[in-house]
């Protein structure tokens, strides 16, 4: 199952005794913080989690599958996520 926003929301208002309301506001708050983060070309680090990077992809050679026809793609940006030590263990001991 996916972790949604809405799980999100749901799992911080039980185990902190906030509203639903204020559980919105901080999961919100928190993906704001990061996308502008992001946006502006800065990392994200949540310790015991991972890292959030965003690298520069240069242009490259492509093809439209359609009609087959060699077409040059722009260079963008893109996120990239490396997790911690702490949380690749976790994933590995749950196998």
């Amino acid at each position: 199952m996916t972790l949604t926003k809405d799980h999100l929301i749901d799992a911080i208002s039980k185990e902190n005794g906030f509203q639903k309301k204020q559980s919105l506001e901080i999961v919100e708050t928190l993906i704001e913080l990061i996308k502008s983060s992001l946006a502006s070309g800065d990392g994200v680090l949540i310790s015991g989690f991972g890292k959030f990077c965003v690298k520069a992809k240069g242009e490259r050679k492509g093809r439209n599958p359609a009609t087959g026809e060699d077409m040059k793609l722009a260079d963008r940006r893109v996120v990239t996520f490396k997790c911690s030590g702490q949380l690749r263990d976790k994933i590995n001991k749950s196998q």
